[in-house]
């Protein structure tokens, strides 16, 4: 179960930049925005369904609330609103990372 939770938690750091590109597409329907919106705002607001000073099921909730809110949205998204987001991240991804070429140092004589 741990594993699973860690590679959960890789493919959502991995896949954010797409969800917030779906969240801007126009083609994605309004209750996936809604499901994507409320899984984001529930990991980041204070506020939660089992207080998290409970021992061990504080915690869990989070880990079970979020990942089944981001299942629902992304069943309603179509496939190739999807893919296009991840296109459009890919892109943006390869012109950040793009190679810096070297620029010659020029010296100046006092």
């Amino acid at each position: 179960m741990l594993r699973e939770l860690k590679k959960a938690a890789r493919d959502l750091k991995r896949d954010l930049p797409v969800y917030q590109q779906a969240l801007k597409d126009p083609r994605t329907p309004k209750l996936a925005k809604a499901l994507l919106a409320l899984a984001v705002a529930y990991a980041v607001l204070p506020f939660d369904l089992i207080p998290d000073f409970i021992p061990i099921v504080g915690h869990m909730d989070d880990a079970i609330i979020i990942p089944i809110l981001i299942r629902l949205a992304l069943k309603m998204i179509p496939e190739e609103v999807l893919d296009d987001c991840r296109l459009r991240v890919e892109a943006t991804v390869k012109v950040k990372t793009r190679p810096v070429t070297k620029l010659r140092r020029k010296t100046h004589r006092v």
